[in-house]
């Protein structure tokens, strides 16, 4: 699952990509115009831009060459329009754009054209957070009884990797969480572990997911984009 921003003044083309793009488990998010996409790319940063060339207020190509120059274009964008040249298309290249597609836009190209622009998106690595301390099983188990047969490694912001963790005993430590946080932070934490464990546990399958933890998938993906959360690096492979 990604954070997908489609930027385009026409409101068919946004609501079309957006089913497209829910429908194979991302989180879409929408603008119609350059400042739209500013205060999104912004607020959301998201891992993908689908990006209109031509636009009434500011056009594709200027709102990319002021990401490039503004030091934030850090996201794989891909061009979109129905009435580029192809100096246009070459130019948006150079700027920095991956791709280019023509609109109406073919399912298969764009399916294969956002999957390219994901691969090449680079997560940033996620700095340590010191000053933590163990937590032993008894409390998390008690909280949530399914931990006590969860045979898998949780790695989150506030909690310390593990290799090779096999099923809990009362004499192992599941995790590091420090109790001194914040609650909100500590709870964010928890659940954290709590919805990687469910993803592991259905092999990052979005809709039994969703009906263990008794959520609506709209708002299962909303809860694991808050937290951080990426699914599809449980999916099964071949799946």
């Amino acid at each position: 699952m990604a954070n997908i921003l489609v930027v385009d003044d026409e409101m068919g083309i946004r609501e079309l990509l957006s089913e497209i793009l829910g429908d194979e488990g991302h989180v879409v998010q929408l603008a119609e115009n350059a400042q739209q996409a500013r205060e999104a790319r912004l607020e959301s940063r998201p891992d993908l831009v689908l990006l209109d060339i031509w636009m009434p207020d500011t056009d594709g190509v200027t709102l990319l060459k002021e990401w490039q120059r503004d030091g934030v274009l850090t996201m794989p964008v891909i061009m979109m329009s129905g009435h580029a040249t192809i100096d246009t298309a070459v130019e948006a290249t150079r700027i920095g754009a991956l791709n280019f597609l023509e609109k109406p836009i073919a399912l298969q190209k764009l399916l294969k054209a956002v999957q390219q622009g994901l691969t090449r998106s680079v997560e940033a690595p996620r700095p340590a957070n010191p000053g933590l301390r163990a937590v032993p099983n008894e409390v998390l188990i008690a909280t949530n009884p399914g931990f006590a047969a969860a045979p898998v490694a949780y790695e989150s912001r506030h909690f310390a990797p593990m290799q090779n963790v096999a099923p809990t005993t009362a004499n192992n430590h599941i995790s590091n969480l420090s109790f001194d946080l914040p609650l909100r932070e500590a709870r964010d934490a928890f659940e954290r572990i709590y919805f990687e464990y469910h993803l592991h546990r259905e092999g990052g399958s979005m809709t039994r997911v969703a009906e263990k933890t008794g959520l609506e998938r709209t708002h299962l993906y909303r809860k694991l984009k808050q937290l951080g959360v990426e699914s599809m690096k449980y999916a099964k492979r071949g799946e």
